[in-house]
């Protein structure tokens, strides 16, 4: 069948665990989705030159290369997808934005505050010309996740009055695994707190419709030195195996945190690598004067509902299996009950951000959305070092 639809020539830096998943979402998105521009999955960006060719060969992208900035100076590449560490991200987008590509680039945003400053203004200066930029929350496109959105929305739970969000992972609780650069605070930024807090403090302002304003926390690192990778971990999650030396672990293993939203509900975050047992347990719990909503990742397919207004003997968590046509995303997919699975959210990612791109719109989240968290992020670094409460700019 002849391609009628104008083409969107991708390429994509970085092609590790994020970079499978983003690349999985490129090939899928188009052939279950009716997209209004047709991803052409063009070029992999790596720093091996073998390395490159061989996931170009099993992601399925037309060819490989090793310098991202030659790249992004193509006149046939429309689109950047960043998957690169924390520290990559803000010279990347900015010299793409720049370039006049559309890009999207994995989270949290960037390292520091003043970088995600940097990469927002130069997002907004690109799009007074139709160029659009996009941060990677892919939770927010779990169906379940967007159908509680929607209902916060409707009114179904009342007034929004508290929150707990949690993300619970384990496979860095062994003391002997081995270092990689999401260890490394200059690479990574931070660790679970920017790692899989920043997804919790999304969730939670995504769901609710409200952002934080005010954060107390406290940041642990349990284990100070490890052995050291033998080869190349960048992108592994606890692979790999270990030299005879060790190095420093110089970020959090753990972090809790207190919070106030702008519209006055109050909030409590915990994000860990240490609990055992964990392995992906995205969990939000929202408390309203109405009703309650509760979302556990380890379980994506359920979204759990509470309505207060209902009689005391009858009254109990309803089980919604978001898996019905009428409920966000699923329509392109599975019958009635079929669920789906974590590369989904990326799929959806992609969805919307090539929807946004054709009708000239800012894609959500916008780099301004992926700033904020990154100042949440930064707030509660600074008071668990100060052991005070911070206030988040807006």
């Amino acid at each position: 069948m002849t391609e009628t639809r104008p083409a969107l020539q991708v390429a994509m830096v970085g092609h590790a665990f994020m970079g499978a998943a983003h690349s999985q979402a490129w090939r899928v998105a188009p052939r279950f989705f009716d997209l209004p521009l047709a991803p052409a999955m063009h070029v992999v960006v790596g720093r091996d030159a073998g390395r490159a060719q061989d996931a170009a060969e099993r992601l399925g992208w037309a060819e490989s290369a090793t310098d991202w900035r030659e790249v992004v100076a193509r006149d046939d590449v429309d689109l950047v997808d960043i998957c690169t560490p924390g520290h990559t991200h803000a010279e990347i987008a900015i010299a793409a934005l720049t370039a006049g590509k559309h890009v999207l680039c994995e989270k949290p945003l960037a390292n520091t505050v003043a970088e995600a400053e940097e990469m927002a203004a130069a997002a907004e200066r690109s799009a007074a010309d139709g160029v659009r930029a996009m941060v990677g929350f892919t939770y927010r496109r779990v169906p379940a996740v967007a159908l509680a959105r929607r209902l916060v929305q409707e009114g179904r739970i009342g007034q929004v009055r508290q929150v707990r969000a949690v993300y619970l992972q384990d496979w860095i609780a062994d003391p002997e695994a081995p270092l990689s650069w999401r260890l490394d605070k200059e690479l990574a930024g931070s660790g679970a707190l920017g790692d899989i807090g920043a997804h919790a403090v999304d969730l939670a302002q995504f769901v609710t419709g409200d952002r934080l304003v005010e954060v107390s926390g406290h940041l642990e690192t349990f284990v100070k030195e490890r052995p050291v990778a033998a080869g190349d971990t960048a992108g592994t999650l606890g692979g790999g195996g270990a030299s005879g030396e060790r190095g420093p672990v110089t970020v959090d293993d753990a972090a809790l945190f207190l919070a106030r939203f702008a519209g006055g509900a109050i909030g409590t975050f915990e994000a860990t690598r240490f609990a055992t047992g964990r392995k992906n347990a995205l969990r939000l719990e929202v408390n309203g004067s109405q009703g309650s909503l509760a979302f556990d990742f380890e379980d994506m397919n359920v979204l759990e509902l509470f309505d207060a207004t209902e009689p005391d003997e009858t009254a109990g968590f309803r089980r919604i299996l978001v898996t019905e046509p009428g409920h966000p995303y699923v329509s392109a997919w599975w019958p009635a009950g079929h669920g789906l699975g974590y590369e989904h959210g990326f799929t959806h990612q992609v969805v919307d951000l090539v929807e946004a791109i054709a009708a000239g719109t800012d894609p959500h989240p916008t780099f301004a959305d992926g700033l904020q968290v990154q100042r949440v992020l930064a707030a509660v670094e600074q008071s668990s070092s100060t052991r005070t409460w911070q206030e988040i700019p807006a």
